[in-house]
């Protein structure tokens, strides 16, 4: 058994990265950069009218005659005299020939060619210079960069439509145990429904994985063999539910070995997820959670999320952690390392009841877990915790 600390460490020693791929804009959410993105334009692409109102070309008087009309999309371009203004409207192009947009709320019409002005025009007010977002040839995005909805409006501006990513690998959810059955069927005497691989899933969507399939099968040494050198054949990463501690009917470290399946480390001196299993079959990566869905959900957060961010060339490829003042007495008499359900608040963090490691509930109300390293059994009111924020 190893620390968490030589766990971690295992994670960080990973150099697998995914190879690039151009996708559509469309298809980029949550997708990596493979490669630094500069800007093919200026953006704005023109000097342009932050408001609704009128660009002058400012003299002496508040009297200025106007001279025609700019909307938003046209490409007319007005030659301004001093002391001359055209009607404009946000996002139109600006004359170059205009020094200002004064806001329409301090303008007067007196007829149909003359406007007046209300009170002192700063020059420039109101127009965005070219480039003022970027320049043409500046560095838009870095490789690294995770794209969000912002991240692909931003290049959506500067007419980009596809990019290149690091690829996401293909990854098999496979889930062991006779007593589990989907949600949306009748539950028999002594059966539960099945949430880990779902859960699973829905983590790894999350952080960008296209491609993940789910399997079952049942506690069978045979069966299980099978299961798991088929889905090494066809996935580059191979996550097992279940079936990984040292029951009877628990077949998967077995399974593992009649595979080939190197052992980096197996079972970690925490709770929960104790009985956690990662191991390699030359570029492929095979993790094998406990099949207690607290200990699942935290063993993905902790160790496997760090592996897939890092594989698909994420920057900042493991959860943000801080040090908060805990909101209240926390005693603990057991020689392991502790993850802790929490929630964070305007004043530190506290603990949410239910830390069983079969419970969700408390999982679904956490925006953070709480690291107790072991090293000490007694924590008071305001002492300082390391806290991995989930949300």
């Amino acid at each position: 058994m190893i620390t968490v600390e030589q766990a971690l460490q295992h994670i960080k020693n990973i150099t697998v990265q995914q190879p690039k791929s151009l996708v559509q804009m469309s298809e980029a959410l949550n997708c990596v950069l493979a490669e630094d993105i500069h800007s093919p334009i200026n953006m704005p692409p023109f000097r342009q009218s932050a408001m609704d109102g009128y660009a002058i070309n400012a003299h002496e008087s508040n009297h200025y005659l106007l001279v025609g009309e700019i909307k938003a999309g046209d490409n007319s371009q007005f030659e301004l005299k001093r002391g001359e203004a055209v009607r404009i409207f946000t996002g139109a192009p600006v004359p170059d020939s205009s020094n200002a947009v004064v806001m329409q709320e301090k303008v007067q019409r007196l007829d149909d060619n003359k406007i007046l002005i209300d009170g002192e025009v700063k020059a420039e007010e109101n127009i965005r210079p070219l480039g003022e977002q970027i320049q043409k040839g500046e560095v838009a995005l870095r490789e690294g960069d995770k794209l969000n909805p912002a991240s692909i409006g931003f290049l959506a501006t500067l007419g980009l439509d596809k990019v290149i990513v690091r690829q996401a690998p293909k990854v098999a959810i496979l889930y062991t145990g006779n007593e589990l059955v989907e949600p949306g069927t009748p539950l028999d005497y002594g059966q539960i429904y099945n949430s880990n691989s779902i859960m699973l899933q829905s983590a790894l969507y999350e952080l960008g994985c296209k491609s993940v399939e789910i399997h079952h099968c049942m506690d069978d040494l045979s069966s299980t063999r099978q299961k798991v050198a088929s889905l090494l054949d066809d996935n580059e990463v191979l996550i097992v539910s279940g079936g990984i501690s040292v029951g009877d009917y628990d077949f998967v470290k077995d399974a593992l070995e009649y595979n080939d399946v190197e052992e980096v480390f197996y079972k970690v001196k925490q709770k929960p997820g104790k009985p956690l299993f990662f191991g390699r079959k030359d570029e492929k990566l095979i993790f094998a959670l406990p099949g207690n869905p607290a200990a699942a959900l935290t063993c993905f957060y902790v160790y496997l999320l760090p592996v897939i961010q890092r594989a698909l060339g994420a920057e900042d490829f493991a959860l943000e952690r801080q040090y908060l003042p805990l909101k209240e007495k926390y005693e603990y008499k057991g020689g392991r390392a502790l993850f802790l359900k929490g929630k964070r608040t305007k004043n530190g963090v506290e603990i949410l009841e239910g830390q069983s490691s079969a419970m969700l509930h408390t999982f679904a109300l956490a925006d953070s877990l709480i690291y107790i390293s072991g090293e000490k059994s007694n924590y008071d009111q305001g002492d300082l915790v390391e806290v991995i924020k989930i949300k």
